[in-house]
């Protein structure tokens, strides 16, 4: 192959649960390496005993966008004022990553429930807590 240049490596950063990995390969090999890896993820967990997911605890759920704000109003999160920008980059940094939109709704909603209050102007709304977590 004289002649040809070889494109430079693509590198890929996936989370798959609690688990992190890196890939770099070319282009073509990429879909292959992805598929590889989810497969050994799939089997592996299969391989783990029941017993070692906490016994107490209930069994993990999805979480809706309204509760995952709401636990982070329990937290006291909310104690100083946050803009959307900044809870949606909240939520992403706990492996929840909703759509902006979602987020405003579930926000609104909280608002509306007295949960949260909203001050300021159409897209720079400042939301904080109405009343304190129990």
């Amino acid at each position: 192959m004289e002649g040809t240049e070889q494109k430079p490596p693509i590198k890929v950063k996936m989370r798959v649960g609690n688990i992190e990995f890196e890939i770099e390969c070319q282009e073509e090999q990429l879909q292959a390496a992805i598929e590889k890896i989810l497969t050994s993820i799939t089997s592996k967990i299969k391989e783990i005993p029941v017993t070692l997911t906490s016994p107490r605890g209930p069994t993990p759920r999805a979480e809706t966008c309204k509760g995952i704000i709401q636990k982070l109003w329990m937290e006291g999160w909310f104690a100083t004022p946050r803009n959307l920008g900044e809870v949606h980059t909240e939520m992403a940094k706990r492996g929840y990553h909703y759509d902006r939109t979602a987020v405003a709704h579930a926000l609104i909603d909280l608002v509306k429930e007295g949960i949260l209050s909203r001050d300021g102007k159409p897209r720079r709304y400042q939301y904080a807590q109405k009343r304190p977590p129990p």
